[in-house]
């Protein structure tokens, strides 16, 4: 590393430097998330059922009651025999914090199209608490663009583009819904790296002086 090593005066006149953009990045995101919130809702007509430890369970069920739902799309195929790394990464970190959003009137799932067995099984070795359906007999992952019916390298919808080079036939997300009057309504999905907010550890990360230390292709996760 190749920091300049300075005194304490020109290092608080760096810092306020850049605490003014920080808070110019805070305003942008506030912004942004009132931006968010004005979006255009798609009505979700089509019936979707997931396997639950309760049975089978409709998307209106997944809200417990609640008006809003965050599904967090969990890369694990059916034919896998674990989940994605990154993803446990992720599902470690927003783990512990369902309780605040079931406090704002917000329920949150997790979604995958493995069976609900194995599901179970890696949430045990985890030690996690969460809900977690299996979407394995429903056309949710594929109308979500985070599942796809044409195996290996094709062109394939993600990220609200096509790609024509998209090895994994599963993708991760979030999707938010709303119920209101007992209709449900899609107000909100993101993919790739605006789901980033939901990792503390990439947000704990990002503050050290080597950041995440990641390098082109890296995969390894401490966890799975």
């Amino acid at each position: 590393m190749t920091n300049a090593i300075v005194s304490k005066k020109e290092w608080l006149k760096a810092r306020r430097a850049l605490l003014r953009d920080e808070k110019a990045m805070t305003r942008l995101s506030d912004q942004l998330a009132a931006r968010r919130r004005t979006l255009p809702w798609l009505a979700v007509e089509k019936r979707y059922e997931f396997d639950d430890d309760t049975g089978v369970v409709t998307l209106a069920d997944l809200f417990e009651g609640r008006s809003q739902l965050i599904v967090y799309h969990f890369m694990f195929g059916p034919d896998w025999e674990e989940g994605c790394p990154g993803c446990t990464m992720f599902a470690d970190d927003f783990n512990g914090i369902i309780e605040y959003l079931n406090d704002r009137d917000a329920s949150m799932v997790v979604v995958s199209r493995a069976g609900l067995d194995k599901l179970n099984r890696y949430k045990a070795r985890m030690g996690w608490r969460f809900r977690w359906v299996s979407s394995a007999k429903s056309d949710f992952n594929f109308d979500f663009d985070v599942s796809f019916r044409d195996p290996g390298p094709s062109r394939k919808p993600f990220n609200f583009k096509e790609y024509d080079e998209l090895e994994l036939d599963e993708q991760f997300g979030v999707s938010v819904f709303l119920k209101e009057h007992g209709d449900i309504f899609h107000t909100y999905r993101s993919h790739a790296r605006s789901v980033d907010p939901l990792s503390t550890s990439y947000q704990l990360m990002d503050l050290l002086p080597k950041g995440r230390s990641e390098q082109p292709g890296d995969t390894t996760f401490r966890r799975a």
